[in-house]
């Protein structure tokens, strides 16, 4: 009995790396606890919402915070405006023009530097798609040559 308890450690059944269950919890399956926590303010969040509004009307900066932040979330994303940057046409002669523009407009405050970066980063997956198709174009162009050729 001694032997079994030695290689069997309570609470780790199984072999180091693997698992019970290896594919893990199913995509959206929620705690146990935010389970009950969502049970608990079922059909109050009207009540709730009413109450914070109310607090935060009488001055609770805690409430009114939070208030704020449902209305107005902070932004995740937004557009570029259109005039804070000049690009060239996305033509491959253009592509150094268009990286000095984006960066000229950061320079300049027009574009935040987070802009910037990610208008580069659109600007860079514009150059390799067209660098691609230029290659798929050329390659037909040669395998078509190529089986002239052989003729």
């Amino acid at each position: 009995m001694a032997e079994n308890a030695a290689t069997k450690q309570r609470g780790k059944p199984f072999p180091k790396g693997t698992s019970g269950n290896p594919k893990g919890k199913p995509v959206g399956t929620r705690h146990k606890a935010t389970r009950a926590a969502l049970a608990l303010l079922e059909g109050e969040g009207e009540a709730l919402t009413r109450k914070a509004v109310e607090m935060a009307l009488a001055g609770d900066t805690t409430a009114l915070r939070l208030c704020l932040e449902r209305i107005a979330p902070p932004a995740k994303d937004r557009t570029i405006d259109p005039d804070a940057v000049e690009l060239p046409e996305l033509l491959p002669e253009n592509m150094i023009a268009a990286s000095a523009a984006v960066l000229r407009s950061v320079v300049a405050g027009k574009l935040t530097p987070l802009e910037g970066v990610a208008l580069a980063g659109l600007i860079e997956g514009h150059r390799k798609t067209i660098e691609i198709v230029d290659l798929e174009t050329r390659l037909a162009a040669l395998e078509a040559a190529q089986r002239e050729k052989k003729r």
